[in-house]
């Protein structure tokens, strides 16, 4: 057979970069209590071996067992996760020792539902099965209940040989072929890899800020005003005609009008320019945030979000250019709303999208300057502010000289005091009567801006309500596993019973995502495999890029080479950090790809990196692959012969006790 040269498959983009880990809040999945009883370390046990963590199932069943938990179902799954993914000659002596133990206790059970069928079928599937008995067998499997079946399909379909082998494997794949799109896993998967979307905030409304200064312009102004007033009045009514009383009435009555129309024009037109600066296009930043910074990631939702929702029918640089100042706006506030909180920026991508979608929708609706309309000065305000001006000088030139007349000394006096304490104490009760003004319209706003957020992170929430389970997750990916080996060995013109055993290298594809259950292993949006098919002749390997969000890959590389080709085989690096994969040949350089990345920020109060990092490679089945490619590589072919010998006296002795029970 063709030894090809081979390539190192990670030489230029050897680095794997993984997005920020999501961990889905305080999901009690896999959290077993400290005191677990046989039946809980059961239950733990059953989501661990459907999310494909086979160690880490045997192991819980074993304890339950030992517990005394020991039922025909807890028999029957001991024996799934004992054999699950391996033929009986991959099981070491002490798993051989262990399933014949298992088969031998079994007639000890009295129970007799549809566990004990199962168990019955599986004790058949150990026993030899002649080439007649096959379709006899295959009933057997097919009148099962559908869990007793899916199961004995899904995890048993590389434990016999021959034909018998053939067809499971045939019933395996059509089953993966189903089960890999049940659930609306193209509408769902996405949302696993979401992260929980942070509560929505508002900022604060600032309190009302008058300056000291303001009040007691205000304050003394309308106190001597008030004086000024009631002295020249008194000299008016003290010269005793009816019209400059009537006058300085009219200058009384045109001063209030004054002051309503005109506070009210200087808010409008106080505000307006604050809502103008707003839109206004901002200036360059002095410096630019750190580029691995929560405001850096801020910067970049708002300019993907504003660059990609357009509103129709609008130049994209148009639309950037004039929505630049609101975009600058509503970046400063998400970030002065969560930096103080260690929060990744992807949990906020919904409220990023809101804002943005609600600029672009303001747009649409030409709306999005509608305060321009609303702080319009209304006519009326015009007619108080300068009607009331046009009366209070009317008044005053009636009054005045009345006042003039009848002292003018005093009355100069008190008309100066009049108009040097009026005018600071309007601009002032003007700026108070604004802030005043201000603080009950930004309250209102903040109502109505957070009721809106609100109703859009409710709508979110119902949207990622569904987020698939990690069992669905491992089930899924299980499912695209068995299609692939399918596929290649379909390509490679290999038959079921032409593989000895099928093994994958399971690693993070560049710029994937990545999320997982507190206690569980990391699932990947994008996966790089490293299929391997042992053969008689050799190994067959194909390199494979899955896209496990849509279901598609594609075959990067495929490799043929005996068993001595293989030089080394090995894993370098602590668990806890960066773990690389490495397969080496004789004749080319080292296949290196890495498996595992470092990650302690996603970690919770209970859990350590190791553990997780165990569990992760447990469930992308490394051990597995490492024993199968180790024996290999230091006994080649005659590691294969090894151990179909070392097995077969132990299987005859098995078969031999199973056709004991049997009978």
């Amino acid at each position: 057979m063709a030894t090809p040269t081979t390539t190192n498959i990670a030489q230029d983009d050897a680095h794997v970069d993984v997005q920020a880990g999501v961990v889905h809040g305080d999901i009690n999945f896999y959290r077993l209590s400290s005191d677990p009883s046989p039946e809980e370390q059961f239950a733990f046990a059953l989501r661990y071996l459907r999310a494909r963590v086979r160690d880490r199932a045997r192991g819980l069943i074993e304890k339950a067992v030992a517990g005394g938990y020991v039922t025909t179902e807890v028999q029957f799954y001991r024996l799934i996760a004992l054999l699950s993914g391996r033929t009986l000659r991959q099981l070491a002596p002490e798993e051989l020792d262990r399933l014949t133990a298992i088969c031998t206790g079994l007639h000890e059970l009295d129970d007799h539902d549809e566990w004990s069928t199962g168990l019955n079928v599986i004790i058949r599937l150990l026993a030899p099965i002649g080439t007649t008995e096959t379709e006899l067998v295959v009933k057997e499997i097919d009148a099962l209940h559908q869990r007793q079946r899916d199961e004995i399909y899904g995890h048993l379909e590389a434990l016999l040989e021959g034909a018998m082998q053939e067809v499971m494997w045939q019933k395996a794949v059509a089953l993966a072929g189903l089960q890999r799109t049940e659930g609306d896993r193209f509408d769902r998967i996405w949302k696993f890899f979401h992260p929980t979307p942070a509560q929505p905030r508002t900022l604060p409304v600032q309190p009302s800020a008058v300056a000291l200064r303001d009040r007691l312009l205000a304050g003394a102004g309308a106190g001597l005003f008030t004086l000024a007033a009631m002295q020249l009045i008194l000299l008016v009514v003290a010269r005793g005609t009816f019209g400059p009383i009537l006058g300085l009435l009219f200058g009384m009555v045109g001063l209030a009008a004054f002051c309503v129309g005109g506070a009210d024009r200087h808010y409008r037109t106080t505000r307006l320019r604050a809502k103008e600066a707003r839109v206004r296009t901002p200036p360059q930043r002095r410096r630019e945030a750190p580029e691995r910074g929560f405001a850096r990631a801020v910067d970049r939702l708002f300019d993907r979000y504003f660059s990609r929702y357009v509103p129709q029918g609008t130049d994209r640089a148009y639309w950037l250019d004039q929505t630049s100042g609101i975009r600058r706006h509503l970046r400063d506030e998400v970030v002065q709303l969560y930096r103080e909180q260690r929060i990744d920026a992807g949990r906020i991508a919904w409220l990023v999208r809101y804002l943005v979608g609600d600029v672009r929708q303001q747009w649409e609706q030409d709306t999005l300057t509608g305060y321009r309309q609303q702080l319009r000065t209304p006519p009326m305000t015009k007619l108080f502010h300068i009607g009331g001006l046009a009366l209070l000088v009317v008044g005053s030139l009636w009054a005045v000289p009345a006042a003039m007349a009848e002292s003018p000394i005093a009355g100069a006096g008190w008309i100066l005091l009049a108009l040097v304490s009026a005018v600071p104490a309007v601009r002032s009760s003007f700026r108070i009567v604004a802030e005043r003004r201000r603080v009950v319209d930004d309250q209102a706003e903040k109502d109505s801006e957070g009721a809106a957020r609100w109703a859009a992170y409710d709508r979110w929430c119902r949207r990622l309500s569904d987020k698939p389970t990690d069992t669905e997750m491992a089930a899924w990916l299980e499912c695209d596993r068995k299609v692939l080996v399918d596929q290649a060995m379909r390509q490679y013109r290999l038959r079921p019973s032409h593989v000895i055993a099928h093994a994958f290298i399971e690693a993070p594809a560049p710029s994937c995502k990545k999320a997982r259950y507190p206690q569980g292993p990391w699932r990947y949006s994008r996966y790089r495999l490293l299929l391997f098919l042992l053969t008689d002749d050799g190994v067959r390997q194909a390199n494979i890029e899955l896209d496990f969000e849509t279901g598609a890959s594609s075959a990067t590389q495929r490799l043929n080479y005996r068993f001595d080709a293989v030089a080394a085989v090995r894993i370098d690096g602590i668990a806890t950090r960066q773990q690389s994969f490495e397969l080496t040949l004789f004749n080319g350089e080292p296949i290196s790809i890495r498996v595992s990345e470092p990650d302690d920020e996603t970690l919770q109060a209970d859990e350590s990196a190791s553990r997780i990092a165990e569990l992760s490679l447990d469930a992308a089945g490394l051990s597995h692959t490492l024993h199968v490619l180790e024996g290999v590589a230091a006994e080649g072919k005659e590691w294969v012969k090894h151990r179909r010998r070392g097995a077969d006296e132990r299987l005859a002795n098995l078969a031999d006790q199973l056709r004991r029970l049997r009978d």
